[in-house]
């Protein structure tokens, strides 16, 4: 039983708490590509953070969409070539075959007295400000951003969508470009801090969770905690989001999308839930429902909906 238990803390820690950096699986995946990594978008206490774009196997003389993506981590760890993993690879495909770019960013980690969750936002933020402002070089429509992420960037993504430009400005010479998604997809997301009944269950209903992440207790930062939570500053201007959870998941339990989409009804949000049966964090599980190539075909479909339509 001991032997089980450490097997799958070392499984579910090796998916979600992913070593950071490039390894030679990743430089295997991507030669499957055309992409330019480490592209600086910024720099913060000397150091760099950059991000990876992948170009549509077409390109052509007009400017295309992009979909931008934030990867996972428990906000403290992850990387970029999170989006390389089977929960989003043959999505990627499916954006960059009908002519989308697609970019993966890193941004600021939490650490105990040096960065929190929303500088994570505020980072996240300034990647798509980068590309705004970068337009021309990188041949993207800015009119047509998307954004998607999964776990602790499926928080970020939609609070990189939701959250007011004005409030987590970051690098001085981006803070003038305020970007606008045209979608949002958002995996197995948390969506409120403040409603601890749909923390049950989960790795945040103890206090010292939150120390690194809000830089203190919970109950001492719920300022902060509302405006970090998406569902909380929902609103009807919204753009279209996906959410998709599984009905089985422990670390980021269901009732996180299934609370956003009460809010999103309550506003009049364009909100919608895609449930996988028999999954977990992740979309770990034994026969999930629908199935992993559904799922990427389901947000690829999404995605292009909003970012292929006509002008």
């Amino acid at each position: 039983m001991k032997f089980k238990i450490l097997t799958g803390c070392l499984i579910f820690l090796s998916a979600i708490f992913r070593i950071e950096g490039q390894n030679s699986n990743d430089l295997k995946v991507l030669s499957q590509f055309n992409y330019e990594d480490k592209i600086i978008y910024k720099t913060v206490n000397g150091d760099t953070l950059d991000m990876l774009i992948f170009s549509p196997i077409v390109k052509t003389i007009e400017k295309r969409p992009i979909m931008i993506f934030i990867h996972g981590g428990g906000w403290g760890g992850g990387s970029k070539y999170g989006i390389l993993g089977p929960n989003f690879l043959n999505t990627i495909k499916i954006l960059l075959e009908n002519g989308i770019y697609c970019a993966t960013v890193e941004y600021r980690l939490t650490r105990q007295g040096k960065s929190t969750v929303k500088d994570c936002v505020v980072d996240c933020k300034d990647a798509a400000r980068f590309l705004i402002k970068n337009a021309d070089k990188y041949s993207l429509d800015v009119n047509k951003m998307g954004i998607w992420g999964a776990s602790a960037g499926g928080h970020l993504c939609l609070m990189t969508a939701l959250g007011n430009n004005s409030e987590f400005i970051g690098d001085e010479k981006l803070s003038k470009y305020n970007p606008r998604f045209v979608c949002v997809a958002s995996y197995y997301p948390l969506t409120s801090f403040i409603r601890s009944e749909y923390l049950v269950g989960s790795n945040f209903e103890k206090p010292t969770r939150f120390i690194v992440m809000f830089g203190g207790l919970l109950s001492d930062n719920q300022k902060m905690a509302k405006a970090l939570s998406p569902a909380e500053i929902l609103s009807k201007d919204a753009p279209p989001i996906l959410l998709l959870h599984g009905d089985n998941d422990k670390i980021l339990p269901i009732p996180q999308s299934k609370y956003m989409l009460d809010e999103a009804k309550k506003v009049g949000a364009n909100v919608s839930l895609y449930i996988v049966k028999n999954a977990g964090h992740s979309f770990i599980g034994d026969s999930i429902s629908p199935s992993m190539v559904e799922i990427n075909q389901h947000s690829a479909n999404f995605m292009m909906k909003y970012l292929l339509v006509k002008n």
